[in-house]
């Protein structure tokens, strides 16, 4: 009696919720949290809460008939600056697993580095080849110790004796086993190219092709991603094809301007300019005397010698 008196009180709190829910109102829901964090900044009136990092990337992946296809953009920014027009992205793991990053840079380096050292040691102890799902049980349960706090948004593509494998991870820890997975701010517009052009068994030419298509979306379609298209394939005979700067997608700024007809009035003819005050100071002369000095002293230095 008393079980189903428990049930129906449920039952009862869970309508009541619903109702709640559908009524509105003030939420207090994040009240302690807001309240901790003010304890933290203090009283003072110039305390503000802290802002998100902004970044940008467009990092993709996808499974081909004969292994694994990664791509990445190059562009490294700092709030609205660029940083770096020409940095790599897609990371060493282990001979046959590569990984690409989105995030902080730092935190995509350092935590790649950290997982392609285990993945060395367990090779030497087991005299085997590393499984892709060991490298993301690695990554992932990294990622989870730190809930988040490390940001580090991953691609991680390998072949291993079980064929192809493509996940994404999150900084949270979460993770994805997907034929085709798009990562960073600029992973909406390559998506779309995804979605629209992807056909299972492709083969490693359209693979890379369409990798490239989707970066470039990435680069054109966001502020964060840009510069050059970078490509790393894996494949199932062990080999591996690396295209560091495989295109350059923006293009180069001598060509653009090259093309551009400087307006002859922002162009000085020569003597347009005169010149107001010309001054010259020759540097001092060594005198004849401290010269003799010098030439005796290394006579001396030659005949000791």
């Amino acid at each position: 009696m008393t079980e189903i008196h428990d049930k129906y009180q449920n039952r009862r709190a869970d309508v009541a919720y619903l109702q709640e829910m559908e009524e509105g109102g003030f939420s207090f829901d994040n009240y302690q949290r807001n309240n901790h964090i003010f304890q933290q900044l203090g009283s003072s009136a110039s305390s503000v809460l802290p802002k998100a990092w902004k970044t940008g990337t467009t990092i993709v992946g996808i499974i081909y008939k004969d292994g694994v296809v990664l791509g990445a953009d190059t562009r490294a920014t700092g709030g609205s600056e660029v940083v770096d027009k020409n940095c790599d992205k897609i990371h060493y793991l282990a001979p046959n697993i590569w990984c690409c990053g989105a995030g902080t840079a730092a935190d995509t380096e350092k935590t790649t580095e950290l997982i392609a050292s285990n993945l060395e040691l367990l090779r030497l102890s087991t005299g085997t080849q590393s499984r892709v799902v060991t490298a993301l049980t690695l990554t992932k349960r990294m990622l989870y110790k730190y809930q988040g706090n490390i940001s580090a948004a991953l691609i991680l593509g390998g072949v291993d004796c079980h064929g192809p494998h493509l996940y994404s991870i999150h900084p949270h820890g979460s993770s994805q086993r997907l034929p085709y997975t798009t990562m960073g701010s600029g992973s909406l517009a390559a998506m779309a190219v995804f979605e629209s052009r992807y056909t299972e068994d492709m083969e490693e030419d359209k693979a890379m092709e369409l990798v490239r298509d989707s970066v470039r979306a990435g680069i054109f379609n966001d502020l964060g991603s840009g510069s050059n298209v970078d490509i790393t394939v894996i494949r199932r005979d062990g080999t591996l094809g690396r295209h560091r700067g495989y295109q350059n997608a923006a293009g180069n700024a001598i060509d653009y301007k090259s093309k551009y007809p400087r307006p002859t009035k922002l162009v000085p003819p020569p003597g347009a300019t005169f010149v107001v005050e010309e001054t010259f100071k020759p540097h001092k002369k060594k005198t004849v005397a401290a010269t003799a000095a010098v030439d005796a002293v290394v006579e001396t230095a030659e005949m000791e010698i």
